[in-house]
């Protein structure tokens, strides 16, 4: 495999250059001396902001955009081998990465690679993380799968000492990385259009576990069923987090909730109470997400009191548990639940923040994760007072496998749980202008577009 040295810069062309990810790599590269081009259908801020900052952007993917003096071509999932980008630089013998491969090749680079996995909560503990080391002035690198203020946005481009990095295992993506440290978080049955069920996405974890060097640290969930599983027979460090204070290294105790739900707990070392942490984003899972953060943390030489003063001032990632505005006393909150686990963690969250009533419109997002936990999501989402369902967001799917959005409404009502189905965000927003009143929560929830419902409704 073609090898990225940060001390050797040359020529990388990015098939895709516009995306949020792709650019966000091709910024790294221009910061590090490389001479970068790539292509996009269409010209936006992004391409801007890179052509600006000196690579060359071509709109349009054609084969002469394969110039000479190119000495890699980085390629995204989307991009087929029938591309004509791809076909001239196969045909020219150039190399190609995908853009998995190219990521875990510039990890490479870095003394300290942080990969941060699991089914959920990769986003926010990336993000807790992100923000202890920006708030102890570490210099980090960071790519993460959400906007995140402190960085403004989710790419930035620090020292070559730590790389931080969210490590997704849809596709086996993450099973490209270099990293020297890893968390995993917990182990779902999620993405079974790709997996074939809960025991090949332990093995791909397993897998994952793998990658790490003989000097590196395991950072894992010790709530996760058989967890030792997960790493037998390696030789890394393991440094296990979680409930268990005599399975745990690093353990929550005396957990309380504030008035907007954020939570303030004794951490345990090792079964000895070493500090009071208390974070600035709200619910219990955010307790164990930021145990994951706090070990992580200690692994890099990042003291306790900056790890302390990095929670506390995080404030969370755009669409997690985010305070969009209030409308007629209703208060709006959004969040990008789309599993189970994750919907039963929000849902959770607000039976602790201030509400008379919660209101969860939720999106379910593709036919195949909402067919195969259908029953786990009905269960989840009866926790809400009210349910509004919206269409099935089909997201790269195109068979319906026969499931829909009012079967799940139903469902739910079956349960016990007051359950609608309307097919349009018009169709909801009259509805919940006329049923919500003063001291109501209402949560948009969902990884599609659902968000628009909010913020439609605050804009009127």
């Amino acid at each position: 495999m073609y090898h990225i040295d940060f001390n050797k810069p040359n020529h990388v062309h990015f098939i895709g250059i516009g995306g949020i990810s792709m650019s966000g790599l091709a910024e790294i590269l221009l910061e590090r001396g490389f001479t970068v081009s790539g292509s996009d259908a269409h010209e936006s801020e992004l391409t801007k902001m890179l052509e600006h900052n000196g690579a060359q952007v071509f709109y349009g993917q054609k084969a002469e955009n394969i110039i000479e003096g190119i000495d890699v071509v980085v390629y995204t999932a989307a991009i087929h081998p029938d591309n004509p980008e791809y076909m001239a630089a196969e045909a020219k013998g150039i190399p190609m990465l995908s853009r998995a491969d190219f990521l875990g090749q510039i990890m490479r680079n870095y003394k300290e690679s942080i990969a941060i996995a699991g089914t959920h909560g990769k986003t926010t503990t990336t993000s807790m993380v992100t923000q202890i080391l920006m708030d102890a002035k570490a210099d980090p690198t960071v790519t993460v799968g959400g906007m995140l203020d402190v960085i403004g946005g989710n790419i930035r481009v620090g020292g070559d000492k730590l790389f931080v990095m969210e490590a997704c295992e849809y596709t086996n993506s993450f099973l490209s990385f270099f990293p020297t440290i890893e968390v995993i978080l917990n182990i779902e049955a999620d993405h079974l259009d790709f997996f074939k069920d809960l025991d090949d996405i332990r093995n791909s974890f397993r897998e994952f576990a793998k990658l790490l060097p003989e000097d590196g640290t395991l950072i894992i969930n010790s709530d996760i069923e058989n967890y030792q599983e997960i790493y037998k027979d390696l030789t890394c460090k393991v440094v296990a987090v979680g409930s268990d204070p005599e399975k745990s290294h690093y353990s929550a105790a005396n957990v309380t909730f504030g008035a907007t739900a954020c939570a303030t707990y004794d951490l345990y070392v090792d079964g000895v109470k070493t500090d009071t942490i208390t974070l600035g984003v709200p619910g219990m899972h955010n307790v164990y997400n930021s145990l994951a953060a706090i070990a992580a943390a200690d692994e890099v030489g990042i003291s306790l009191e900056d790890i302390k003063k990095g929670l506390l001032s995080y404030s969370g990632t755009h669409r997690r548990f985010e305070k969009k505005g209030e409308l007629n006393g209703v208060t709006i909150i959004d969040d990008y639940a789309h599993h189970p686990q994750e919907i039963e963690a929000t849902l959770s969250t607000a039976k602790n923040y201030p509400h008379r009533e919660v209101w969860c419109v939720f999106q379910p997002h593709t036919y195949s994760r909402t067919k195969s936990l259908f029953d786990e999501f009905a269960e989840a989402l009866s926790m809400a007072d009210h349910v509004v369902l919206a269409d099935i967001y089909a997201a790269r799917e195109t068979d319906t496998l026969g499931i829909s959005s009012q079967m799940l409404a139903e469902k739910i009502a079956s349960l016990g749980t007051d359950a609608y189905f309307l097919s349009t965000f018009d169709e909801i927003e009259k509805f919940i202008l006329e049923k919500c009143i003063h001291g109501d929560l209402l949560i948009t929830m969902g990884a599609g577009d659902i968000v628009k419902v909010g913020e439609n409704l605050l804009s009127k």
